[in-house]
């Protein structure tokens, strides 16, 4: 019996002492996303701002980064997120500035390293050279756009401006050349500059060898009265497309080595809407399946387009932007999300994408931000 006992005690300290199985907790951290907040300002505490989204946290910050500058309505960054181009939307002598700062990817801090004058009143827009060693500024208010040299270090040096002339039939808005746009082609031997002024697409060459780097080579004459402000190239690049701010159209061009070709016109209006508009924003969904245009005005909505087999495309939603002139939105980088941000409202809210449809259904997370304009996605 006394044996039967130790036999047992023996098996149960053998059982105890046998190593287990560890089991492998994998710790996977919470989905986030990251953009820079460009804003028009009215305090020295406004200014460039970082927003932090994260639905696994149900979290969604916002702070200032680079406060006590005037109107940094745009803002972009590098590729790695490390250099940051933005600029000061005012009037003067030499226009406004063009800044450029370094970023700390861990604190996201800005640190202003060189700035220089835009060299045309109310820049509004910037570009940023595929290869990251060329800034092109597009100045609304001078009718002008300016070209600068970025070095490895971030500086920026001015290297040529070109001015626009002409007008269109609108005396208020169209009195004079208003360049709202500049964007370079897939290729980035060419950059595309919409004037909302003088109604016209103009194509330029690009040549970073040159001393001056843009040489026209096109205009292109939109419907006079559209007011053509920002555009988009398709996902293969065999495209074009135009927000027409004054209008509320999207118009499509083919686009083949600088030359563009009209396709369609397509409204973002409900049929019956009558009121304001002031169509804005464009982004283009990466599989080229969707399109997404912003309207201020009376009408505050964004408009979701979807292209059809045979290359066409449809209006397949017509949802409120969720706030009040919404100017500029963004996609999150996996396209699960759509960020609107909008100056009148001071808010920036977030819709849910469905990634088939293309269709956006608002969701409850929201920021107050002082008239956020511009929304720039740092890269994860």
């Amino acid at each position: 019996m006394k044996q039967a006992i130790l036999l047992s005690t023996l098996l149960l300290m053998t059982a105890c002492s046998k190593p287990k199985t560890a089991l492998k907790a994998e710790i996977t951290a919470p989905i986030s996303y990251e953009f820079l907040v460009g804003t028009y300002t009215d305090s020295l505490h406004h200014g460039i701002n970082h927003l932090y989204f994260s639905p696994d946290e149900n979290l969604m910050t916002v702070q200032t980064i680079a406060a006590g500058i005037a109107n940094p309505s745009f803002v972009i960054a590098s590729k790695d997120g490390k250099k940051v181009f933005s600029l000061e939307e005012e009037a003067g002598i030499k226009g406004g500035r063009v800044l450029s700062f370094t970023r700390n990817p861990e604190t996201n801090e800005l640190n202003l390293i060189d700035q220089d004058d835009s060299e045309g009143d109310h820049p509004c827009h910037i570009s940023l050279s595929p290869e990251e060693d060329f800034l092109i500024l597009g100045n609304y208010s001078g009718g002008s756009l300016t070209v600068f040299k970025v070095d490895s270090l971030g500086q920026v040096d001015f290297v040529q401006k070109i001015q626009h002339s002409g007008k269109s039939i609108n005396p208020d808005r169209q009195e004079g050349p208003h360049v709202h746009s500049t964007t370079f082609d897939p290729e980035g031997k060419r950059v595309l500059v919409a004037d909302l002024g003088t109604d016209k697409i103009y194509v330029y060459d690009f040549n970073a060898q040159n001393n001056e780097p843009l040489r026209l080579a096109g205009e292109y004459p939109m419907t006079p009265g559209d007011g053509p402000r920002h555009l988009a190239f398709s996902a293969d690049g065999t495209e074009v497309l135009v927000v027409e701010e004054m209008s509320a159209v999207l118009d499509v061009f083919g686009y083949e080595k600088g030359v563009l070709t009209p396709k369609q016109r397509l409204s973002l209006l409900d049929e019956g809407f009558k009121g304001t508009v002031g169509a804005a924003e464009i982004r283009v969904s990466p599989d080229g399946k969707h399109v997404y245009v912003s309207n201020r005005g009376e009408a505050n909505t964004i408009s979701v387009f979807g292209k059809k087999p045979d290359g066409s495309y449809t209006r397949v939603q017509n949802i409120p932007s969720g706030g009040l002139m919404p100017r500029n939105f963004n996609l999150t980088g996996d396209r699960k999300y759509l960020l609107a941000a909008h100056q009148a409202s001071h808010d920036i809210v977030i819709f849910e994408r469905d990634s088939i449809s293309g269709i956006l259904s608002l969701t409850p997370w929201k920021a107050n931000v002082h008239k956020p304009v511009y929304l720039h996605r740092l890269p994860n």
